[in-house]
């Protein structure tokens, strides 16, 4: 995608909102959802400041930031990541993120229903 003004924030275009919208139960952070047979590839959006709280789960996740800078912790170490910085979480690793600026990730889930999506209304 070709970025005519490199200082603002765009959000995700048409081709990805339109996608089923993940029911995330967190403040400041929209998702949509890719479904595949075995994996689930989510597009996060999250405000500045938005928190993932520290969870686990029982199968890695792959992710990349698109716009924006968070700050991620896994397993006790933290370090803050960028646009196009990259990470694998691995199974059962304890890990949080909190947002620094307006960010756009896609996480990958070697898990196909780790969203549900919400009701189309």
């Amino acid at each position: 995608m070709v970025d005519l003004n490199k200082n603002s924030y765009r959000g995700y275009p048409n081709e990805i909102t339109n996608l089923p919208e993940a029911d995330i139960p967190f403040k400041d952070i929209k998702a949509w959802t890719l479904q595949g047979e075995t994996h689930q590839l989510i597009f996060y959006q999250m405000e500045a400041n938005a928190r993932i709280p520290e969870h686990s789960h029982e199968y890695g996740e792959w992710a990349m930031v698109i716009e924006g800078e968070i700050e991620l912790t896994v397993e006790g170490k933290t370090r803050n990541v960028k646009k196009g910085d990259e990470w694998l979480t691995p199974a059962r690793a304890k890990h949080k993120w909190a947002s620094l600026t307006k960010s756009r990730l896609i996480g990958l889930f070697s898990e196909r229903t780790r969203y549900r999506t919400k009701p189309v209304t």
